[in-house]
């Protein structure tokens, strides 16, 4: 049975939906059977493996609203072993939908009990907020991973991200557990990277990747290719990072 990671931070700008796409796109190299899920209206994981948004006939919208299953959304993409499930802005319209629907936190779950068996890994790329979207994607998790950006403002909201897993471990979810934390845009140079590093290890200890992704111009252009960093520039530092975070994760969950 595929392991569900929802990748969650509240705050924008943090390098998620990139942590997402590239950590995807070197899992699957590494022989994994990968399902992506785009939960976020903004759809830039379907962009960043080369979807036209505006083309989409259906998305992620359908499937939490239970109009099309998984299986029937799913594009494999052209890179090894990664398929996604692909969002556009219509999404944006899911969460006042659904404020009448009965179990609403649990739609994204019950849509992917269909799936987790075709994969691996089902890693959720979920939007900049705490609405119901992210709920939707805590309630169906096994593991969640945070990006944390190094600078001033990283642990800002922090409290508040592990405050609602604390709800939904109480109400939902009971079995939920942080997979991990992975440093982004890191400059080893600055003093302030240091201290913000040295922050997050003392709230987290233990579950904060060795590896952490530097800043890297080829990690910002990738995305307007459409491309994950592993086809875009394979050799470059951003691609090395990803790879031995993907690696990271492979370790801690030998079993699959």
């Amino acid at each position: 049975m595929g392991k569900i990671i929802a990748v969650v931070n509240q705050k924008g700008g943090v390098g998620k939906t990139t942590s997402t796409v590239n950590l995807a796109a070197c899992l699957g190299e590494r022989g994994k059977k990968v399902l992506l899920i785009d939960i976020d209206p903004q759809g830039n994981a379907t962009s960043g493996f080369g979807i036209n948004k505006k083309e989409l006939r259906a998305s992620s919208y359908h499937l939490i609203l239970g109009e099309q299953t998984a299986r029937e959304l799913a594009i494999v993409t052209p890179y090894p072993n990664v398929s996604i499930l692909p969002s556009n802005i219509e999404l944006a319209g899911a969460e006042i939908e659904l404020v009448e629907v009965e179990r609403r936190e649990n739609r994204l779950k019950e849509a992917l009990c269909q799936v987790r068996e075709d994969y691996d890994f089902l890693l959720i790329d979920c939007p900049p907020s705490l609405g119901l979207l992210t709920l939707n994607a805590l309630c169906a998790a096994d593991t969640f991973l945070v990006p944390i950006q190094c600078e001033y403002y990283a642990l800002e909201g922090l409290s508040q991200l592990m405050s609602t897993v604390r709800q939904v471990r109480r109400l939902y979810n009971p079995h939920l557990e942080m997979e991990g934390v992975l440093l982004t845009m890191f400059d080893s140079r600055l003093n302030l990277t240091v201290q913000v590093m040295n922050e997050v290890k003392k709230f987290f200890p233990q579950k904060v990747y060795k590896t952490p992704i530097p800043r890297s111009v080829r990690l910002s252009e990738a995305p307007s290719f459409g491309m994950p960093i592993t086809a875009y520039d394979k050799r470059s530092k951003g691609c090395e990072a990803y790879r031995k975070a993907a690696d990271e994760i492979l370790r801690a969950n030998r079993r699959r």
